[in-house]
């Protein structure tokens, strides 16, 4: 086993400072998350100033989403050959000084941009981070501890997000939600090198751009095509010819992936039943989550009339919950097994979603919004842990990077499908309701209603796909 794939701290009295590597890496995970979500309650106010329609957007959250998913294969698979502390901090390098340029934006253009050259570093440093952990904790226990540490991360910065962009906008202007990455970029990019040792270089390979260009050419225009229903329709030419066009280039991309001889995603990894159910957990998780996120920051300030503030102080009970609960989430999977785990999360989402979807469009925070939040955060919390582990679970040290890359190409790209399909369906809702003559609110709120409807079923879709596919009772050595 080659030093790269097995990164070490540089002396064996130094193997303490792991869990401070830990710290540091995650730390760079949570702006990844964070940033998918964070812009959501400074939405308004960057659109007003920067002259932006409701539709354009959603495009600042999906210009991240895309790229990040579109490359998190190919970044996987650059961190297993050009060592993975290089690519990470390669990776976090151009995530703060993207955050920076965000911050300045002064157009549309400017700042979708940047969002996309922000989403393509994440798509660098996030598999090589997670390859790390996994190699510096190579006992089973200590593993699961920190991947649980990992998953946890995650889903707070899912939640978090939407509190400090209410923070942030509300204090400081919305240009301070991109400003608030590039300190804690610096503070990673200083610590990692005091913390764990340079790669040497992995085996020599061709990589396969050929497969990397069909995959993210493949996403970018299946999420183009979901995007754009809302304006043209399902059934408009533009659509069509983007559906088809992914359909083509995804097709193409396993075709290319059976034949190469070093392929960007070798399909035997799908092999591992752990890593095919939690790859599709993980997606539907994120397509989950996204939405909700999204709709959720609208939703309280577009008809309940918070400000960004009080709409990121509402967001407290949920990431409580789900910090509170992440937490004995590694216990409870070596009690039950990763997939029941899994599956009972899931389930515990989606009936917080389902209650969330009754709100009124004169809800108040205590009676209709803190008993959900609550239930979703610890849905939530377990999924993002379990799915996480199952995820990584068993696969070989040479396709660490790949593994990595995989659950988090799951994650994002369903975020970015979710986001389309869900946000599309509650559009439609509303202009229905709007043509029976419903006040705006009212229209509004049964929009969002089928948002957290569709956020609800794709947790229960979620539950049954991982009970079918995974057969581990536990975790073993």
């Amino acid at each position: 086993m080659n030093s790269m794939v097995q990164p070490a701290i540089a002396k064996s009295r130094h193997m303490s400072l792991r869990w401070w590597a830990l710290i540091a890496l995650a730390l760079a995970q949570f702006l990844v998350v964070l940033d998918a979500s964070i812009v959501n309650i400074a939405l308004p106010s960057l659109g007003s100033e920067l002259h932006l329609s409701t539709n354009t957007l959603s495009w600042v959250i999906t210009a991240y989403v895309l790229p990040f998913g579109g490359l998190l294969l190919l970044g996987g698979r650059l961190s297993d050959r050009f060592g993975h502390r290089r690519l990470f901090m390669t990776g976090v390098a151009g995530f703060a000084l993207a955050s920076a340029a965000a911050g300045l934006a002064t157009s549309g253009a400017w700042l979708l941009t940047a969002r996309a050259i922000q989403g393509a570093s994440a798509a660098l440093l996030a598999p090589a981070a997670l390859a790390l952990v996994t190699k510096l904790f190579a006992d089973p226990q200590d593993r699961a501890r920190a991947l649980g540490i990992w998953g946890a991360v995650a889903g707070i910065g899912s939640a978090a997000g939407v509190l400090l962009g209410g923070v942030l906008t509300a204090s400081l202007g919305w240009s301070a939600v991109f400003y608030v990455n590039v300190p804690v970029a610096a503070l990673v990019l200083a610590a990692v090198p005091l913390l764990i040792t340079k790669d040497s270089l992995g085996e020599r390979i061709t990589l396969d751009m050929t497969g990397s260009v069909a995959v993210t050419g493949g996403i970018v225009a299946l999420v183009a095509a979901l995007s754009g229903t809302e304006r043209v329709g399902w059934t408009s030419p533009q659509t069509l010819i983007l559906a088809g066009l992914a359909i083509v280039l995804l097709g193409s991309f396993i075709f290319l992936e059976k034949r190469a001889a070093n392929p960007l995603m070798p399909l035997d990894i799908f092999r591992n039943k752990s890593v095919t159910g939690g790859n599709l957990a993980m997606f539907l998780i994120g397509g989950a989550t996204t939405g909700l996120f999204f709709a959720l920051s609208v939703y309280m300030q577009q008809v309940l009339h918070y400000d960004a503030l009080k709409a990121g102080l509402t967001q407290l009970p949920l990431a409580g919950a789900l910090v509170a609960i992440a937490g004995v989430v590694p216990t409870v999977v070596k009690a039950i097994g990763p997939s029941k785990t899994l599956a009972t999360s899931l389930i515990l989402l989606a009936s917080g979603l389902i209650w969330l979807s009754l709100s009124p469009s004169d809800a108040t925070f205590a009676a209709n919004l803190l008993g959900p939040s609550i239930l979703i955060g610890i849905g939530l919390g377990g999924a993002f842990v379990s799915g996480t582990e199952l995820a990584v679970h068993g696969v070989a040290d040479e396709e660490a990077g790949l593994a990595s890359g995989l659950v988090n190409t799951s994650q994002q790209i369903g975020g970015a499908i979710g986001l389309a399909v869900l946000t599309t369906a509650a559009s439609a809702r509303s202009d229905r309701l709007l043509g029976r003559g419903v006040s705006e609110a009212q229209a509004l709120t049964g929009g969002f209603s089928w948002v957290f409807l569709g956020a609800a079923a794709f947790a229960i879709i979620g539950a049954i796909v991982v009970l079918a596919v995974v057969r581990l009772p536990r975790f073993t050595k």
